[in-house]
């Protein structure tokens, strides 16, 4: 998430009753989880395990909940709890602000673009030129669709991230952690009936330019999708996984988090991806391999009773 204009350290020191050492005369330009960082960006810690990752990443100023050491330059808003410092920060720069408009008065959308009866569009949503937004489509606040965009009916883009903060100290061992970021919907997208894409929990979750979806696609947050993908029915992408263009993924398709698919990979129906594949190849089954391999292996496989007959036959 960006701010909307620079905010200095000590601003959100004092926001987050926290100490800040290092470079604190800085202004941070934003707050981002760790795969997400930039130069100007916050990001916070809570694992020991995670300190040098984050210390070390393109982040300039890391909440933390002990002091260590740090590179020149950046710094550290030391704090008891840095998780919910973040949910402090998200909740002061982009405050939750319900629209009882069915079409929000600070979105807006280009020549030719339709929007049909029922549909919502929330805060801060900027559509393009020539779109057609089908009825009962939910938009949440801060999306971003380009030109020639087709969002088929009952389609939620901009939901909540599935994205949970785990303490067993607590009574409620999962706490939400709120969804900052964006979907971004590049041009000649089309969305089938009943897709949710989930905007990212501090950054983007982005749909390349002509890429399809059939119905009841499910994208998780902060994915990126390539130009030109092809996704059928039923299609599953868990969070921060990035799809490269050109990549079908046929029906039932289940692709696990943070991983990657290469351009022009093909992924045959009901097959699981619980790690990355190279592109430019036929996947099936689970896990996804080398679809000539895996039906050379379904073929011995069918043939393991008549085998078994023969062993036994000769004993």
């Amino acid at each position: 998430m960006k701010f909307d204009k620079p905010v200095p350290l000590t601003q959100i020191a004092s926001l987050i009753n926290a100490e800040l050492i290092g470079n604190t005369t800085a202004q941070a330009t934003g707050i981002n989880e760790i795969h997400k960082v930039e130069e100007g960006d916050l990001v916070f810690v809570d694992h020991p395990k995670y300190y040098e990752k984050c210390i070390q990443s393109a982040a300039s100023y890391i909440i933390i909940n002990k002091q260590t050491d740090f590179p020149e330059g950046k710094a550290l808003l030391i704090t008891e709890d840095p998780f919910e410092a973040y949910q402090t920060i998200v909740r002061h720069f982009r405050p939750f602000a319900p629209s009882m408009q069915m079409i929000s008065s600070t979105s807006s959308a280009g020549e030719g673009t339709v929007i049909m009866p029922g549909a919502y569009i929330g805060n801060h949503v900027q559509i393009g030129k020539d779109c057609v937004i089908h009825p009962n489509v939910t938009i949440m606040d801060h999306c971003i669709i380009g030109d020639k965009v087709v969002i088929q009916a009952g389609a939620v883009i901009g939901s909540d991230a599935f994205y949970y903060n785990k303490k067993t100290n607590r009574d409620i061992h999962y706490k939400r952690m709120l969804s900052a970021g964006r979907v971004v919907i590049e041009n000649g997208v089309e969305i089938g009936a009943g897709c949710t894409i989930d905007r990212g929990v501090s950054g983007d979750t982005l749909i390349g330019a002509g890429t399809k979806m059939d119905n009841l696609v499910h994208i998780g947050h902060d994915t990126v999708v390539g130009k030109n993908c092809l996704f059928a029915a039923q299609v599953g992408i868990a969070g921060a996984t990035i799809i490269e263009d050109n990549v079908i993924l046929w029906g039932q398709v289940g692709v696990s988090k943070t991983l990657t698919i290469g351009k022009d990979a093909i992924v045959l129906a009901q097959s699981g991806v619980p790690s990355s594949l190279a592109g430019g190849k036929t996947y099936f089954g689970y896990p996804a391999e080398d679809a000539s391999l895996k039906r050379r292996e379904l073929v011995w496989i069918k043939r393991i009773p008549e085998l078994w007959h023969k062993i036994m036959k000769h004993e």
